[in-house]
């Protein structure tokens, strides 16, 4: 029974513990870091995270650097704690941070290690690829006609516009050569006005309107001539 007692007073002193660490900390549901609301509830390797230009690595190393509570909550920040962060996020150089931590290595302007956050990023991404465009590059040629820069294939993916799709008919055929079986069925009719119908103002071919008599036939007798005409004759 003596233990019970006991494990039930060490769970009261440590609620109460609690509840003067929360009542002495204020704990605010939204913190505002760098101009970025983030939830109080969120821890603080996480938190960061929803800063844009801020990865995982970047915040552990952040949290590192100021000897913060990993596992804290967002909302438990001091103010003097969100301005440490916020001056170590305008300025990272200041720590001895490895440089394959920063997100943009060797600047084309300056030369130098930088990491960019919030709308730096995407200001620097447009900058850089009207610099591609103006410079006449192949990766410029393929960011103006908006197709993929990076070698991806474009066969099956990336399709976009009006030409969309596969479009189906048959094959246009060259000049004298002969149709398969069941092609001429396909559109009946279709050919055959065409050829019945001679251009206005063509003359027929020589030798068209006399056919030739088959190999072997004998030729028709000539036709009788009138018995008017043999009278005049006399």
């Amino acid at each position: 029974m003596a233990t019970v007692f006991e494990s039930r007073s060490r769970v009261f002193i440590g609620a109460e513990l609690i509840s003067q660490y929360l009542s002495v900390q204020e704990y605010r549901h939204i913190v505002r870091i760098v101009g970025k609301d983030i939830p109080g509830d969120k821890k603080l390797s996480v938190g960061l995270t929803h800063i844009k230009g801020i990865g995982y690595n970047f915040a552990n190393a952040l949290i590192g650097a100021l000897n913060l509570n990993p596992n804290s909550n967002i909302g438990f920040l001091t103010e003097a704690q969100v301005g440490e962060i916020e001056k170590l996020l305008k300025d990272p150089a200041s720590v001895n941070f490895p440089s394959w931590i920063y997100n943009r290595r060797k600047d084309v302007e300056s030369g130098a290690n930088m990491h960019l956050i919030t709308s730096d990023v995407a200001f620097t991404v447009r900058n850089d690829i009207e610099r591609e465009k103006l410079s006449n590059s192949w990766r410029g040629f393929r960011h103006t006609y908006g197709l993929k820069v990076r070698g991806q294939r474009t066969r099956t993916t990336g399709r976009k516009g009006a030409s969309v799709g596969v479009k189906k008919g048959g094959k246009v055929l060259p000049a004298g050569a002969v149709p398969a079986e069941g092609a001429a069925a396909a559109a009946p009719g279709a050919a055959a006005p065409a050829a019945a119908a001679p251009a206005a103002g063509a003359k027929p071919a020589a030798g068209a309107a006399a056919a030739k008599p088959a190999a072997g036939a004998k030729p028709a007798a000539p036709a009788a001539k009138p018995a008017g005409d043999a009278k005049a004759k006399k």
